[in-house]
């Protein structure tokens, strides 16, 4: 299967489910999948444990390495085919706007612009939101031995900054979808029935309307 769309970006809050559905689409679509390696940043483990402490160093680390990966990206994979990634950009921003004090905030933003206009834009964004409940549940199922020091308040935090990002979001076609009620990996017509609809998209915001509820 092939689509129009050359380059889509999977955004959501911890736990909502980006990779499985990035792995998902790269088979459905024939597509190069990037994923992002969070396990790799060796400072998130104690970031979850004292997060203060700990903040700066991991935003950085997650920001330059993200960049690189852009990077790599632009130069030899979006024009060879289609390209699916777990992350925007610019979901380093909304997790620095919340883990950052504002000295440290401002002194991000002044890397984060250099780096931002260098990075190539999707031709399309996936949101993918689910209720508190489910993401704590899907957090606490994939066993992730860096997670275990990772606070509720902190999820809560995450997911209503990503709500309110998407809000105001309009540099991309936008596709919301709400996961609470639907299983990608198990139920096939749940993957059918989205790619289907991804297909369909051509500009501005749509919402995904699941299966069992039209």
């Amino acid at each position: 299967m092939v689509t129009e769309t050359r380059y889509i970006s999977i955004e959501g809050p911890i736990g909502v489910g980006k990779t499985s559905l990035a792995r998902l689409l790269g088979e459905a679509f024939q597509a190069h999948t990037v994923l992002e390696a969070a396990e790799k940043n060796p400072f998130l483990e104690e970031f979850y444990q004292d997060p203060v402490r700990y903040a700066f160093q991991t935003q950085l680390y997650f920001l330059l390495s993200r960049f690189r990966q852009q990077e790599e990206l632009a130069q030899h994979q979006l024009f060879q085919q289609t390209t699916i990634c777990d992350y925007l950009f610019v979901k380093d921003r909304i997790f620095a706007s919340v883990t950052l004090d504002d000295k440290e905030l401002k002194l991000y933003d002044e890397v984060y612009q250099l780096l931002e206009a260098r990075v190539p834009k999707p031709d399309l964004v996936i949101y993918l939101q689910a209720e508190l409940e489910v993401l704590l549940r899907r957090i606490r199922s994939r066993a992730r031995e860096f997670e275990r020091g990772i606070a509720v308040e902190y999820v809560e935090t995450v997911s209503r900054a990503y709500n309110d990002f998407f809000f105001h979001y309009r540099e991309t076609p936008l596709l919301v979808v709400n996961t609470s009620d639907i299983d990608f990996v198990n139920q096939t017509e749940d993957l059918q029935d989205l790619v289907a609809k991804i297909q369909k998209v051509k500009k501005g915001t749509e919402y995904y309307i699941p299966l069992g509820s039209r």
